[in-house]
C-alpha cells in the first residue's frame, strides 16, 4: 500500500510539472526561446564558494630601497586577469577517444555415477532384475558462459568562451566561471565553463586552454524545438523510472 501511494504521489507531481511545462510551451508558441538575463554568478541559485586546501599564509616582507617584495610574482604590471571581476578567454579543446573491448568465457562439466554391489546389489537385482545395479544412480551437469563487451567513444569540442573571475583563493589561484548563449532560429546553444586556474598559466594575451583548468566543469548543450523533440515524453520517462520490467 505504501509503495502504491508513493507511485501515485509521484505521478501526481509529474503531472503537475508537465502541466506547468505545457502551459509555458503554449504561451511561447511561435516565439524563439528567451535568453537568460546577465546576473551576478555569486547570487544565482546553487552557487557555492570554492573551498580548497590552502598552504600556510606567509606575510609579505618589504626591504628598504627595493622595488621587490617577497610575494611579488612579476616586476611589471600586465593586463592579465588577476582580480574578482576580471575577464579572460578560455580555449575549450576536448578531443577524447576511448576504445575498450572485453571478452570472457567459462565452462564447467561434471559427471557422477553410483552403483550397488555386494549384498545390496543382490537384493537390488532380485527386486529389479532388468536393471543393472552397477549404475543405479547417475548425474550429469554442465555450465557454459560467454560474454562480450566493447566501448568505442569519440568526443570533440573546439570553441572559445570568455569567463569572469568570481573568487580569488588564499593561495592566489583564481576561480572562474563563464557562460555563453547563442540563439539560432528556435534553438539556443548553451556553453558553460567553470573551474580553478593558476595566474601563471594565463597567457600574455589573457587566454588559457581548458586543459589547464583544475576541477573543470564544462557543459555544452542546447534547448529549443529540436532538443525538445529529441527528449522522451514525461510519461515515458516516469514509466522508465518506476517500472521494474
Amino acid at each position: 500500500m505504501n509503495t502504491f501511494l508513493k507511485i501515485m504521489t509521484g505521478l501526481a507531481l509529474v503531472s503537475t510539472l508537465a502541466a506547468c511545462n505545457t502551459t509555458d510551451r503554449l504561451a511561447n508558441v511561435g516565439k524563439a526561446p528567451a535568453l537568460s538575463p546577465i546576473v551576478d554568478p555569486t547570487v544565482t541559485a546553487g552557487y557555492r564558494p570554492v573551498a580548497m586546501p590552502m598552504p600556510v599564509a606567509e606575510p609579505a616582507v618589504y626591504q628598504a630601497n627595493s622595488l621587490f617584495r617577497s610575494d611579488a610574482r612579476g616586476f611589471f604590471k600586465d593586463q592579465r586577469a588577476s582580480k574578482i571581476g576580471d575577464i579572460l578567454t578560455v580555449h575549450v579543446v576536448i578531443d577524447d577517444r576511448a576504445q575498450i573491448g572485453n571478452t570472457t568465457s567459462s565452462s564447467r562439466t561434471s559427471s557422477n555415477t553410483a552403483g550397488l554391489s555386494g549384498v545390496m546389489g543382490s537384493i537390488f537385482n532380485s527386486v529389479a532384475p532388468d536393471v543393472s545395479a552397477d549404475a543405479a544412480l547417475g548425474t550429469n551437469s554442465g555450465i557454459n558462459h560467454a560474454g562480450n563487451g566493447s566501448v568505442n567513444r569519440s568526443e570533440r569540442v573546439t570553441t572559445q568562451v570568455a569567463a569572469v573571475v568570481v573568487q580569488v583563493l588564499p593561495n592566489g589561484n583564481l576561480v572562474i566561471e563563464g557562460r555563453q548563449e547563442v540563439r539560432v532560429n528556435f534553438e539556443v546553444r548553451d556553453l558553460i565553463v567553470a573551474g580553478i586556474v593558476r595566474p601563471e598559466d594565463i597567457g600574455s594575451d589573457n587566454t588559457i586552454p581548458s586543459t589547464k583548468i583544475a576541477e573543470a566543469r564544462i557543459g555544452y548543450g542546447g534547448r529549443g524545438q529540436i532538443t525538445d523533440v529529441q527528449q522522451p515524453r514525461y510519461g515515458q520517462q516516469v514509466l522508465d523510472a518506476i517500472l521494474p520490467f
